[in-house]
């Protein structure tokens, strides 16, 4: 995060919850009021500093909602999760936990012989 991000946040910033993974979540303390007519209507800023590496896939879905403005409610720490519902898992590609399907070359390169109806084209 930057050092202007910093101070925004110190001087405007109003924290208003976290997330399992230690993101914080904020908004601006102080709005300007809404301008009205000519398509100037402002909303409320809202952002987020993440724990580490910046990326936005570590966002759960909850947050994700609210920062875009898809809610106004903050989400419930004490909401029961589903249980059909997975914890959340930011984007993997580039770990080692990345998924690789059967055949890819970072998986071994070995795939099953192709079904029957598959004929190879030859020139």
């Amino acid at each position: 995060m930057t050092i202007g991000t910093r101070l925004f946040t110190w001087w405007r910033g109003e924290l208003v919850g976290s997330d399992g993974a230690g993101n914080r979540y904020y908004r601006e303390r102080k709005r300007a009021p809404l301008v009205k007519g000519g398509g100037m209507e402002s909303r409320e800023r809202r952002w987020v500093l993440y724990k580490g590496e910046p990326e936005a896939s570590k966002v759960p879905p909850e947050w994700h909602g609210w920062l875009h403005h898809i809610t106004d409610d903050l989400p419930d720490p004490s909401a029961a999760r589903r249980p059909w519902q997975k914890p959340h898992l930011p984007n993997q590609t580039g770990t080692a936990h990345a998924y690789r399907p059967p055949g890819s070359l970072l998986a071994g390169g070995h795939r099953s012989p192709a079904a029957g109806d598959y004929e190879a084209w030859t020139p």
